[in-house]
């Protein structure tokens, strides 16, 4: 029997979803095939701590989100000469890492820069690509920058606001209109994000910016637009040479005023999920090429769920958004765009870290110049 290969699935983190995070991991674990992989269950509590679990005691949980227990062995990620290690874990050597970790200082490269300095291989984006999907004003930037519609917006920046309130309230109303959204530029899962019906309200207006700067230094103010919620994964080739796999399309259909974190995560009747979503094959389309171009353009690898706008005014599709460790859990959009295109979960987590191990065989073949 083949040797296993030991996966070191990542979980929790510092980030404000932080519990979003321990919902995917449960469902990644569920679904990695045992007979070919040893999970290896790593906790990072919210002081940023890393614990061993026990995986024994996780998988036979029915809970629907995995714990994290504080009282296991501390953990540490550490390079070695023919690989990485974890300190505290019996024989630490480890194959790949799996982070299911979303937000700041997860999916934003700085974990990427960890797995790299220790030199071992891991599922998704690196440093770079990370980076520039989790500041949403780069991100769009570049996608315009590659004839990509967008949505109007506005950024600004920690300082800006309130010293200069009066003459952004002025740029608001004259370049966006009503309604807007305003959001943290580097954060996830509708966190901190406010509806500002009227953008003419300046109380209402203040104290969305307010809000979403307590998350982050740099804020969008976003042209609200009467549209559909399009959703689809992307996925890396086997072939290095060859351009990446588009899922079928999928519209979210939230049953409120937009897709906020409570909808997402706490109710469970929080929107519809149509997949495939029902627009026309040339909408359907459409839709792939941009999402393919997107993944392309903001230096993604491995996975990335790429979010469109459909305007129901004239049937324009607009890059909302890009995620690189999308949400893996049971109502999650990526995996369920995958299944509906052909891929099973499992296989899906297998591909993910198929394309990991081989990303880092072809970057140790460079030379580094020493």
């Amino acid at each position: 029997m083949a040797k296993r290969i030991r996966v070191a699935v990542l979980y929790g983190g510092r980030s404000s979803e932080h519990d979003v995070s321990r919902e995917s991991a449960k469902c990644v674990i569920d679904n990695l095939d045992g007979d070919r992989f040893e999970v290896i269950p790593i906790a990072i509590d919210k002081q940023g701590r890393w614990h061993a679990q026990d995986l024994r005691q996780l998988r036979a949980s029915t809970a629907r989100a995995l714990p994290v227990d504080g009282a296991g062995q501390d953990v540490a990620l550490a390079p070695q000469p023919q690989g990485a290690a974890l300190e505290g874990i019996a024989g630490g050597g480890i194959d790949v890492v799996l982070p299911v970790m979303h937000g700041q200082l997860s999916e934003d490269g700085s974990i990427q820069g960890l797995f790299e300095l220790a030199d071992v291989p891991y599922v998704g984006s690196g440093v770079l690509g990370s980076a520039i999907c989790m500041d949403k004003d780069v991100a769009k930037r570049l996608v315009r920058a590659a004839g990509i519609d967008i949505v109007d917006y506005l950024c600004v920046r920690a300082g800006q606001w309130p010293a200069h309130a009066a003459e952004l309230h002025e740029q608001v109303a004259a370049e966006l209109g009503s309604p807007v959204f305003v959001k943290p530029a580097n954060l996830g899962s509708s966190v901190g994000v406010t509806k500002v019906t009227d953008a003419g309200d300046r109380r209402a207006l203040d104290a969305a910016v307010e809000r979403a700067l307590q998350y982050d230094t740099k804020v969008l103010i976003e042209r609200g637009i009467d549209a559909r919620e399009i959703e689809l994964a992307v996925l890396s080739s086997l072939d290095p040479a060859a351009p990446p796999e588009v899922s079928v399309p999928g519209e979210i259909v939230p049953r409120g005023a937009f897709y906020d974190y409570e909808r997402k995560y706490l109710d469970p009747e929080g929107a519809e999920l149509h997949v495939p979503a029902p627009i026309s094959k040339r909408q359907a389309a459409q839709a792939q090429r941009i999402a393919r171009q997107a993944f392309v353009a903001l230096e993604c690898e491995g996975m990335a769920r790429i979010d469109l706008f459909l305007d129901r005014r004239n049937g324009r599709l607009l890059f909302s958004e890009a995620n690189t460790i999308p949400g893996f859990t049971t109502i999650s959009m990526y995996p369920k765009l995958w299944e509906a295109t052909g891929l099973s979960y499992g296989e899906l987590l297998a591909r993910l870290i198929d394309l990991a191990r081989m990303r880092h065989e072809r970057r140790r073949t460079l030379e580094r110049g020493l």
